[in-house]
């Protein structure tokens, strides 16, 4: 397919106006294909005789296309391309007719049938550029356009769009015309909905699943259209601008690629937020920042849009700083700054130390496949980073009077970087431009760090950094606690602006200095030797989460970076964890230590001793919630247990059983997963998996058995999964990372030793044929990211050199072999 190039589309715009799009689907023409039917009235400028352009459509069968009443030649399609030539200035007519396919990836109008009754639903997802799959379009986000949709669907089907839809008899659906909106924004899904429905300041309001989770919707419902009516009043609060659009629904829909989808009026969710199984309040947080993220987006991306996609992070920076902001401020989740700062801030450090890094808004984004590559931490975790930053300095005051001149300068219509900062700039006297360029046009993370200088009494604070961005930070000065060695005490709190003017005077010499205490900036820290070793005996001490969580985060990089052991990290989670209260702080630690220090960093000598320290964590964890007061704690506790068990008995008790002693019991969610490391232990087999998945004929047991098979130590299962990923097209985008997640094992190297050369060229050939989501899937979780090695690393590198992935998987390969280039560092830092 070819990709559209910023060029291209700079030209396309100075050419056209598009005004209307009449869209036609039927839904009701078997399991492969629907049609899609396509009438656009667009005017091309200028009176200096005609013009050439094209239209984007990829069909798989282009039955006619006319334009202005004339028939144009259906096989001149050019890939995914049709060219329109000579037009005269003045308005349009073009019509297209196609059948389309259905996708199975994610991608286009993705169907599916739910295994636990048969029902199928579809819905789309259309972005990037995978509109040209459903519809024809000239196909940039700076040509809006005015949309009607009318779609054809199998009886007893509801279809939800950007609009209010009607049912207007025989399978028959009109949605009600938009506002002027991109292409990509327009969505539908259509199926036999489990709905509820309401109405919130004059707007109709609903959430919608697939039927055979209605009643953990419906479990749910109260908390999810709280938190919608909550962050819909916090923006009508914040924004001038009303919400702009005539209802809002949220569908939470099957296979889904991404957390959601900010289509307006009409949000798609992956539907494992309908939770089926016990959940921690983190993960409902998770879900509620997720609410008020896409929320945000119908302002910032839906009404304003980018221009081109070199500023995505005008959409996406924006919507996860908003969304962590408003949950906390809006609803009964106020810690998701501590979340964010263990979660998604790593997501961003990790990301902006890669080869593959790029500014937060780069000026060197060519084309679409290229866009598409910039959805990642920097985009998302370190522009909401900037941003948060920018708050900081600007005020908060200043910086929404900017957001809002911004609205009122660019509604329903297009803008960039400049109109952005230029926005900000008429709402204070500071130089915003200037901070842009230091914040958002520069690559990598800086490094404070402190040195304490002086005599006892008349000791001095002095910060020094890596970068030239200029930092407001908070530093936190803290006392031992008198009466309780264990816990640490406030002693003051400073601003500081780096670049540091002089020394800052402290007094007394504290036990502990926390650099960007509060995380209001993104940056590593590092620790002076007394504080270092205060914080080995002290750490749990600290009374707010946020600043454990900063301390947290400079431990886990200094243990990427080979500045810090290990073992030590391992030991001080050993040491302070089990008195740990923040279950994101908790869930954090865990994951990274088991995923990254037990599965990666240290040797596979070493690993059975990281997985004992993590076992005895986690059974410290488990005994401390016997009381029964702390059950997210627990179950993240169980959850851990089962993944870090280096002996099959005691979870198979329990699956045995059907419960953990003295809870939790069993739901499937934790069934799967014990029997997923049954399985990488060789303690079940083929009708063991076969009578869970008999219990649970879900999509998610479905998902649970295609791990729990291709994690099996067999050389006939490992075969199977291999043929099932890479050999046949059959398995759905969500089957193939199941597949993949199981396939790969430490435990397991030699089994799948003779895989490892085999992963790249098929990879490539993968991906090649399946397109960006599969390719994504198969860089992310289809890696042998375990085989830590030189070899790997080798064969990595000459694939890149030699092989010409497409430019999802390249992006992947290239960030996967970084990390492994690193972990090999931090095991040789660990044995010198």
């Amino acid at each position: 397919m070819s990709v559209l190039t910023r060029d291209e589309a700079q030209t396309r715009a100075r050419l056209l106006d598009v005004h209307h799009y009449a869209i036609d689907l039927d839904l009701t023409r078997g399991d492969e294909t629907f049609d899609s039917r396509t009438t656009i009235r667009f005017t091309v400028r200028g009176d200096e005789g005609t013009a050439d352009t094209f239209v984007e459509v990829k069909p798989a069968q282009l039955r006619s296309v006319t334009l202005d009443g004339q028939p144009l030649d259906p096989t001149a399609l050019d890939e995914n391309r049709l060219a329109l030539k000579d037009l005269a200035p003045g308005e349009h007519e073009l019509r297209v007719e196609a059948a389309m396919r259905y996708s199975r990836t994610g991608e286009g109008m993705h169907r599916f049938t739910d295994p636990a009754d048969g029902e199928t639903y579809v819905y789309t997802q259309l972005f990037l550029d995978d509109v040209q799959r459903v519809y024809a379009a000239f196909d940039q986000p700076d040509l809006k356009a005015v949309f009607d949709l009318t779609v054809t669907a199998p009886e007893g089907w509801t279809v939800l769009a950007n609009g209010v839809t009607e049912d207007t008899g025989q399978g028959r659906w009109k949605a009600a015309t938009t506002p002027l909106i991109s292409t990509y924004l327009v969505a539908v899904a259509a199926g036999p909905w489990h709905s509820v429905r309401t109405e919130h300041r004059g707007l109709p309001f609903g959430i919608h699943c697939r039927r055979s989770l209605a009643p953990h919707l419906d479990t749910d419902a109260d908390e999810l259209l709280d938190v919608t009516r909550a962050c819909f009043d916090r923006y009508h609060e914040k924004f001038e601008e009303p919400y702009p659009f005539d209802s809002y629904d949220q569908a939470f829909v099957p296979e889904f690629n991404a957390g959601a989808m900010e289509n307006p009026g009409l949000v798609t969710f992956r539907d494992e937020f309908v939770f089926r199984s016990a959940v921690t309040e983190t993960q409902r947080q998770t879900r509620a920042m997720v609410i008020a993220h896409e929320m945000a987006h119908m302002w910032f991306g839906d009404l304003v849009t980018l221009r081109w996609w070199d500023d995505i992070w005008l959409n996406e920076s924006f919507a996860e700083y908003m969304g962590y902001q408003t949950t906390a401020e809006a609803t009964r989740f106020t810690d998701t700054w501590t979340d964010f700062g263990v979660t998604r801030k790593a997501w961003g450090y990790d990301a902006d130390q890669r080869p593959s890094t790029h500014p937060v808004a780069p000026e060197d984004v060519q084309d679409t496949a290229s866009a598409l590559l910039n959805f990642d931490g920097i985009s998302y975790a370190k522009g909401a980073s900037a941003l948060r930053q920018l708050v900081a300095w600007l005020g908060e005051k200043d910086f929404l009077a900017g957001i809002n001149i911004h609205f009122e300068r660019h509604r329903f219509a297009n803008a960039s970087l400049a109109d952005f900062i230029d926005s900000l700039a008429a709402a204070t006297d500071r130089d915003v431009h200037a901070w842009a360029d230091a914040w958002l046009r520069t690559t990598g993370v800086d490094t404070l760090v402190p040195a304490v200088t002086g005599d006892n009494g008349s000791r001095a604070l002095t910060v020094r950094r890596t970068g030239e961005r200029p930092h407001r930070i908070a530093v936190g000065l803290y006392d031992q606690d008198p009466g309780d060695e264990g816990l640490l005490t406030p002693r003051e709190r400073l601003d500081i602006d780096l670049p540091q003017a002089e020394p800052r005077p402290i007094g007394k010499l504290p036990a502990l200095v926390v650099l960007n205490d509060g995380d209001l900036s993104y940056a590593k820290i590092r620790f002076d030797a007394d504080s270092f070793r205060t914080l080995r005996e002290s750490l749990s001490g600290l009374p707010d989460p946020l600043t454990r969580a900063v301390v947290w985060n400079a431990l886990r990089d200094a243990v990427r970076d080979g500045d810090l052991p290990a073992a030590t990290y391992l030991d001080i989670a050993r040491t302070h964890l089990p008195h740990e209260t923040d279950l994101a702080l908790v869930d954090g630690v865990l994951a990274f230590a088991s995923g990254q220090i037990a599965d990666r960093y240290v040797t596979p000598e070493q690993r059975p001793a990281a997985l004992s320290t993590l076992a005895e964590l986690c059974r410290d964890l488990i005994r401390r919630t016997e009381d029964g007061d702390h059950p997210g704690l627990r179950l993240i506790a169980v959850r851990h247990r089962i993944a870090t068990a280096a002996h099959p008995d005691t979870i198979a008790a329990w699956l045995a059983d059907g419960t953990v002693p003295g809870g939790p019991e069993l739901d499937p969610e934790l069934r799967w997963r014990i029997l997923t490391r049954l399985a990488v232990l060789g303690a079940t087999d083929e009708a063991a998996i076969a009578a869970e998945l008999a219990n649970d004929p879900s999509a998610t047991g479905q998902e649970g058995a295609a791990r729990c098979r291709a994690a099996l130590p067999d050389t006939e299962a490992k075969a199977r999964a291999w043929e099932d990923m890479f050999a046949s097209d059959d398995l759905s985008n969500y089957l193939f990372t199941a597949t993949a997640q199981g396939f790969w094992q430490p435990e397991q190297a030699d089994l799948v030793r003779d895989y490892v050369p085999r992963y790249y060229p098929e990879a490539v050939a993968l991906a090649a044929r399946r397109g960006p989501a599969i390719a994504d899937a198969a860089g992310r979780w289809a890696f042998p990211a375990h085989a830590v090695d030189a070899d790997t690393l080798r064969l990595g590198q000459e694939c890149l050199a030699d092989a010409d992935p497409i430019p999802a998987l390249r992006r992947k390969l290239t960030d996967q072999l970084d990390d492994l280039a690193r972990a090999l560092r931090v095991r040789e830092a660990g044995t010198a």
